[in-house]
């Protein structure tokens, strides 16, 4: 393929599944917070959404108070915020535009139907007990685009690159949502092995649609170190950071022995750092010597990802 696919097209197609990942995973936090704010703690969980996506400053300058109401607004039908369910689909059918010539006509009518159905919604769909409707439409979409792609698209260079878009954006989901849920679910350690505790770590695996393999490993109890050590350390979870990052690694090789491109060193070395950071760690050792710096880490080596494979593919001037 020509070298205009491996910058231009090769950017979209990666950030068309970036957003459509990151779509789900908002749609997982929203419908698992709802049932969180049910307790005694509301107002301080949906200031967690605001902070697991680094939007406090944002959302203040809309002067609302940070309520069920107001942040499912921001986060689902805000159109003058970029992190919100339409923002995003807004932005991956922006990118499936791009890739009008690449894609198949099943990807592009699918997400144009969504994002017009998105458009057509109200604060009235998102009121009690619809949210929980409208959260299952999202990621029932959002799947329906996973299958459609799996099904349809052509699998060259740009399938590639949307495999890594995908993988990266999931990695960086599920730290984003144990670094705040870790430090905001319990009330006080009073609480640590009790019912509410369970059902709270209970839900974090179901927004991360984890529960079921979760107790294919563990069949009875549940704690926040055996949560935590699944989500980041078990190779067999597609969704646990480990998986993702062993997902890049292959890709990029094969990119690299399929179709003889010589980029991507810098990537490969990155993900190489964060796969043997988590080879060598348990769940026990992270979390006795920080959870918070070892997803901050985690986190910091993706966005350095991130910037080399702009800085080798898609013609950023730099990595970041």
């Amino acid at each position: 393929m020509s070298k205009h696919l491996l910058s231009r097209y090769a950017e979209a197609v990666y950030w068309l599944a970036r957003y459509v990942e990151r779509t789900e995973n908002l749609a997982r936090v929203l419908d698992v917070n709802e049932t969180f704010s049910r307790d005694s703690r509301g107002g301080q969980n949906w200031q967690s959404i605001l902070q697991l996506y680094r939007d406090e400053e944002r959302f203040a300058e809309t002067g609302q108070e940070a309520t069920a109401e107001n942040v499912l607004y921001f986060y689902a039908l805000d159109q003058h915020n970029p992190s919100s369910i339409i923002s995003s689909i807004h932005m991956a059918r922006e990118n499936a535009r791009t890739l009008r010539p690449l894609i198949s006509t099943e990807m592009w009518i699918q997400l144009n139907i969504l994002y017009n159905h998105l458009r057509a919604m109200t604060r009235a769909n998102l009121a009690e007990p619809r949210i929980a409707r409208f959260c299952s439409f999202i990621k029932e979409a959002c799947q329906t685009h996973t299958g459609i792609t799996e099904g349809t698209f052509y699998r060259d260079e740009g399938w590639y690159f949307y495999q890594l878009g995908r993988w990266i954006e999931r990695a960086d989901q599920a730290t984003r949502l144990l670094d705040v849920k870790y430090h905001l679910l319990l009330p006080s350690v009073d609480n640590v092995g009790s019912p509410l505790d369970v059902s709270q770590w209970n839900s974090v695996l179901r927004s991360a649609a984890g529960y079921h393999a979760f107790r294919r490993i563990h069949p009875s109890g549940m704690t926040p170190t055996d949560v935590t050590g699944f989500l980041l350390f078990h190779k067999r979870f597609p969704r646990s950071v480990r998986a993702c990052v062993a997902q890049m690694e292959a890709l990029l090789h094969d990119l690299k022995t399929t179709y003889d491109l010589r980029q991507g060193v810098g990537a490969l070395e990155q993900l190489d750092a964060l796969r043997s950071g988590l080879v060598n760690q348990t769940a026990d050792s992270v979390v006795k010597s920080g959870l918070h710096e070892f997803l901050d880490w985690i986190q910091q080596t993706l966005i350095k990802v991130h910037g080399e494979l702009g800085h080798d593919y898609f013609g950023y001037e730099e990595a970041q």
